[in-house]
């Protein structure tokens, strides 16, 4: 006889979701492929309970952000734009001072655009921390070193 059974695909609740501590160094590496490391885990995309429409990523501690370089011309032809709202109040910073003045918003600029522009990703960039130097607040969690 034929029988049939239903085939269901469940999703992971958010009461059931494990989250760990990732520790990323990123001292002397690339800042593109090292954001699209930590946006993955952000995400939770190498979990296997990982869906779109649920937030089953990991926290990220990032250290060594001042050391971070970038290929190219980038340091003094790359530039960010952020605007008041007001007219001709567009301000215009290159990498290279933007570096000096503050690395982690580098870093975060770098990895939130490569988070989904949603209340999903707000959510995702808030289990970001950042740091200048080696040292971090975080040794309790007991954080795993990922790269």
């Amino acid at each position: 006889m034929n029988k049939i059974t239903s085939k269901t695909t469940s999703t992971i609740k958010p009461k059931e979701i494990e989250r760990k501590w990732c520790l990323v160094d990123v001292k002397n590496k690339t800042l593109g492929r090292i954001s699209t490391v930590i946006a993955g885990l952000l995400m939770g995309k190498g979990k296997p309970v990982w869906s779109p429409h649920v937030d089953v990523g990991d926290f990220v501690i990032v250290v060594n952000a001042e050391k971070v370089r970038v290929t190219g011309k980038k340091v003094t032809d790359k530039k960010y734009y952020r605007h008041s709202g007001y007219v001709g109040n567009l301000k215009v910073e290159t990498f290279g001072s933007l570096m000096a003045k503050s690395p982690e918003t580098v870093i975060r600029l770098s990895v939130k655009g490569m988070l989904p522009s949603t209340k999903l990703g707000r959510a995702m960039i808030r289990k970001l921390k950042i740091y200048r130097g080696a040292d971090h607040p975080h040794t309790a969690q007991n954080p795993v070193s990922v790269t």
